[in-house]
């Protein structure tokens, strides 16, 4: 057989066992706190996940892509030796594979873009010196990071609080909710369609002006919005009839009540005389109140509004969920099929500095490997991801999921290969603040910024060491 023939076989192995990789890590990132808030079974998340991931590769993938192949290193020092280039590419991406599988095998939720980054950042440092390095590429990327959770916690933040303040605050959450939801329902739709037209339809080889995605959009959010309104008009009965058992307090009682006991001691600190006196005895009142709340509240019926509110949250959530899903796989394809489209690049046309678009067959090679990797050991990470780092509810889920997605869709189309586990988390956390910091596993956010920080030297020294094998048998 041929040796070209049988380096892009191996390159298009390589390119599918690092697909599979991610579907087995990353994709939990889409479905995990859905399964963790029961909103989905592990089985139905699998199916949704894998339907969402393909379609987002297949029709979404090309823009991130093109990032991942010319964008990273400089291929113009590899001029004379473009097997070298090829050689590293397929290093990286096996390298990046074996540690996502490592990292997977624990349920250890770490970025695939972190990982592939580091990788090619490592293998062409080794080749080409520092001088191989596109630095301002670089930098462009490493600021993403920062900026993505960023963004996607303020997004989680706002969200959150406006949930907090119109609904789990409400003095009548049912009714607050069933008020609500078709505006949710029409801004998940408008954010979705806005995104699909903005990412996807260059892919299906169909243009629309700026002014007819805003307005499709809008129609969009437009139609879901009057669906959501009669719908849940008709349902009025279900809600107002339900037998509720009665609840004393409002969950934020307690934290009011602390503050309250807080300037009340600042005030008897400060004050003499009748005010001091006064002052006392309100605080005395206030100790005797916050006992009984927190009786009353440890008492109170679990079945209670809060959790007919969670209820109706839960299908919102699972169409959140999709939307992330169908993000993840627009962005994180380019992971895994953008070095394997350079290398098939260059073993038949040599080394270009423009970037190609990236062949539909390919975007559908890297959907495929997400959706068998997620089948098989996506569970694992899965189970992290939903059920070992916070309890988690579909309006917590909701809100962590349409962040992240928002985030992640408006990158890919900027060309930056931003990491989905950044943006979910930097959403969990800004829901978290949003309650407050006793809310936090502070413990497990460093635990998870750790591997973080291990992935980049990981996935570097991997690439390293399979570039000096692989250039052994090539060359």
């Amino acid at each position: 057989m041929d040796s070209i023939l049988i380096l892009k076989i191996l390159t298009l192995c390589i390119g599918f066992y690092m697909a599979w990789n991610i579907g087995a890590n990353d994709v939990s990132n889409a479905m995990g706190t859905s399964v963790g808030s029961k909103a989905l079974t592990l089985r139905r998340a699998v199916i949704l996940a894998a339907i969402l991931e393909f379609s987002g590769a297949f029709l979404a993938g090309s823009e991130v892509s093109e990032t991942m192949q010319r964008g990273i290193i400089n291929i113009e020092i590899f001029q004379d030796r473009p097997l070298e280039l090829v050689i590293g590419m397929c290093a990286a991406l096996l390298g990046t594979g074996l540690w996502l599988q490592i990292a997977s095998y624990f349920g250890w939720p770490v970025s695939t873009t972190h990982a592939i980054v580091g990788a090619i950042v490592g293998f062409g440092a080794l080749i080409g010196g520092p001088s191989s390095i596109d630095f301002p590429v670089i930098g462009k990327i490493a600021a993403s990071w920062v900026i993505s959770p960023l963004a996607s916690g303020i997004i989680a933040f706002s969200l959150f609080s406006l949930l907090q303040h119109k609904i789990l605050y409400a003095f009548a959450p049912v009714e607050a909710a069933r008020k609500l939801f078709p505006y949710l329902y029409g801004l998940l739709f408008l954010v979705f369609s806005a995104s699909f037209l903005l990412n996807g339809i260059d892919n299906l080889h169909f243009s629309l002006s700026a002014y007819h995605i805003v307005m499709v959009s809008l129609s969009c959010g437009a139609l879901a919005w009057i669906i959501a309104k009669l719908f849940f008009r008709q349902k009025t009965s279900e809600f107002t009839e339900c037998t509720v058992p009665a609840i004393k307090h409002l969950p934020q009682a307690q934290a009011s009540l602390d503050k309250v006991l807080k300037h009340l001691k600042r005030l008897q600190a400060n004050s003499f005389n009748n005010t001091h006196q006064k002052a006392s005895e309100l605080y005395k009142e206030a100790l005797n109140l916050q006992s009984q709340v927190n009786l009353d509240l440890s008492t109170q019926p679990a079945e209670s509004e809060y959790a007919i509110v969670e209820k109706q949250f839960a299908f919102l959530q699972i169409l959140s969920a999709c939307f992330v899903a169908f993000a993840h796989g627009a962005n994180d394809v380019a992971n895994a099929i953008g070095p394997v489209a350079a290398v098939l690049d260059i073993i038949d046309n040599g080394i270009t500095t423009k970037a190609l678009p990236t062949p539909s067959w390919l975007l559908a090679l890297g959907g495929l490997g997400i959706v068998v990797g997620l089948a098989t050991w996506g569970w694992r990470v899965i189970e992290t991801i939903g059920k070992k780092i916070t309890e988690l509810t579909p309006t917590r889920g909701y809100t962590a999921e349409f962040s992240a997605a928002t985030t992640i869709l408006l990158a890919s189309k900027l060309g930056l290969p931003i990491s989905t586990t950044h943006c979910l988390v930097g959403a969990v956390l800004g829901v978290g603040m949003a309650r407050g910091l006793r809310a936090l596993n502070l413990q497990t956010l460093k635990d998870i910024a750790l591997s973080w920080i291990i992935t980049l030297p990981a996935s570097a020294v991997s690439a390293i060491v399979l570039y000096l094998g692989l250039k052994k048998i090539f060359l």
